[in-house]
């Protein structure tokens, strides 16, 4: 009987453990970013793709991330022709940060390089734009085929700071879509 309250100890310090370890899982579990439909707005009178992209959303990637999602975790395809307004605003209270649209290229590049559509970047790509800062980016897709949507800033891209643009001559309308092999 002496054992008894040793084994009762051991029982309720063996369940209490097992439940910070499940709470600590928890914390340490992100959620999948999910996508904003109202980020994208289409006018097929003036084929014009109107993207609404916030560089650090939120804390993922240590806020290095376009609208939550990280290394091409999100792909904006918009139909060949179209004009292109990326609407550009820095959420991060922390960091500067720019955008441009490159070509899809590996290994991705360390800092800013030349944009793949003209005027498709941000103003001051490498120095980037402060918190609650904003630049509109306008060019017209008139190529087809695959492009990165990257931060400029030297390291950010390569750190995972980058989504996915397709530039398809099949589709009518522009759309958002998790892109598999992303980084959540």
């Amino acid at each position: 009987m002496k054992h008894l309250p040793v084994a009762a100890l051991l029982a309720c310090a063996t369940a209490a453990s097992l439940t910070l370890s499940a709470v600590a899982q928890s914390e340490r579990a992100v959620e999948a970013p999910v996508i904003d439909p109202s980020w994208l707005q289409a006018d097929t009178v003036t084929k014009t793709a109107t993207f609404e992209l916030v560089a650090g959303l939120t804390g993922l990637n240590g806020a290095l991330n376009f609208n939550g999602f990280r290394d091409g975790g999100l792909t904006l395809t918009v139909p060949l022709g179209w004009n292109v307004v990326l609407q550009f605003r820095n959420h991060d209270g922390m960091l500067p940060h720019s955008a441009e649209v490159v070509l899809d290229t590996h290994p991705l590049p360390t800092g800013p390089v030349a944009p793949a559509f003209a005027r498709a970047m941000t103003v001051r790509l490498e120095q980037g734009l402060i918190s609650e800062q904003t630049d509109d980016i306008r060019f017209i897709a008139d190529r087809g085929g695959s492009y990165l949507i990257f931060c400029g800033v030297p390291g950010h891209g390569a750190a995972g700071m980058w989504i996915r643009l397709e530039v398809s001559g099949s589709i009518r309308r522009p759309f958002l879509a998790a892109s598999p092999g992303g980084k959540t």
